[in-house]
């Protein structure tokens, strides 16, 4: 047996503490990840938490994993030991059913999550199968990789799901750690962008990732002044918005996509959406697939995640600024 070392939280909303576990054994369609980076998602500090009623305790978060093969199983092909490689929010699906054979193993409804029940990237060393660690291209520093392993994916999936190209009008509705993302993307596919936010300070920086037009969202007549004007809208925030008169932004046949999940039941009629055959819509990540595509994007394109790293000895530290909205735009933990 092997023992990998790592921070585990003892109990929900419990600091972090050194623990030690042992592997799962290496089967023979593994491969054992010696982790360099991982990053710190709001996803992993609900599940610290056990906001979603999920968690299992001592609970190794982490799912933005960028490290270098350790070991394969002697049925993986494709990955060599020394090769650098990621993990996202997804290690595991059944393989068999209708989706995992169309491609699309993320809507598998066996999915294997990264760290339920676990262990995650909050470690030194994880073990996944083999088809959900990809390739790290090249161009890509690990720090501003890791990122893209959870919330690059998120915002693409969905851009490139709806079409987006040089004929789009695209917003995004908060500039944070999903949205400084999805505005780069948007833009190295073509689209007009424009980018939402109810911080006034982040324009600069929001034209500076690609936004050719800023909207102070708390603004009276904000809203107001751009209706009819988008084909699609991808909201990335965690707040309650005035949604309808987001809807009644958006251009006929337009949609208004969450990435991000309001704390609030969404409350529409329907008579706007009838009216212009809109659509209100979620979606769930992206395939291995579609996240190598998203790599060899960024990469091509000089997409990065404006990050912030911590040692992982300082994993409490780093969960705190995240908890409190202090990081631009994410953080990374460094082993």
């Amino acid at each position: 047996m092997s023992t990998f070392h790592g921070y585990a939280a003892p109990a929900a909303g419990k600091p972090l503490e050194p623990y030690s576990f042992e592997a799962r054994p290496l089967g023979p369609g593994d491969v054992e990840i010696a982790i360099s980076h991982c990053g710190i998602c709001h996803s992993d500090l609900h599940l610290l938490n056990d906001d979603w009623k999920m968690s299992q305790f001592p609970l190794v978060a982490g799912h933005e994993i960028i490290g270098t093969v350790a070991q394969v199983g002697s049925a993986v092909r494709g990955l060599t030991p020394g090769q650098r490689v990621g993990v996202g929010g997804q290690c595991g699906s059944c393989g068999t059913c209708e989706w995992c054979e169309r491609g699309e193993e993320n809507l598998c409804a066996l999915q294997q999550p990264t760290c339920i029940p676990g262990p995650g990237g909050f470690a030194d060393r994880i073990r996944v199968n083999a088809r959900f660690a990809l390739p790290i291209p090249e161009a890509l520093p690990s720090r501003d990789a890791a990122p893209l392993l959870c919330a690059g994916i998120t915002v693409y999936s969905p851009l490139r799901e709806a079409g987006i190209g040089a004929h789009s009008r695209v917003g995004i509705i908060g500039v944070g750690g999903l949205g400084h993302l999805a505005v780069q993307f948007a833009r190295a596919m073509g689209a007009e962008v424009t980018a939402f936010s109810t911080s006034p300070d982040k324009e600069t920086e929001a034209r500076a990732l690609g936004a050719q037009r800023f909207i102070a969202a708390r603004e009276p007549s904000a809203l107001g002044a751009v209706r009819g004007s988008f084909d699609f809208l991808l909201s990335t925030v965690t707040a309650d918005l005035p949604w309808l008169d987001y809807v009644a932004t958006l251009r006929p046949r337009g949609t208004l996509c969450f990435v991000g999940i309001p704390p609030s039941p969404l409350m529409l009629p329907a008579l706007p959406l009838i009216f212009g055959n809109k659509k209100v819509s979620g979606s769930n990540t992206g395939s291995p697939s579609d996240i190598r595509e998203m790599l060899e994007v960024a990469a091509r394109n000089g997409i990065r995640a404006r990050t912030e790293t911590f040692p992982l000895k300082d994993i409490n530290t780093a969960i705190g600024r995240v908890a409190r909205n202090e990081v631009r735009y994410r953080a990374v933990l460094e082993l």
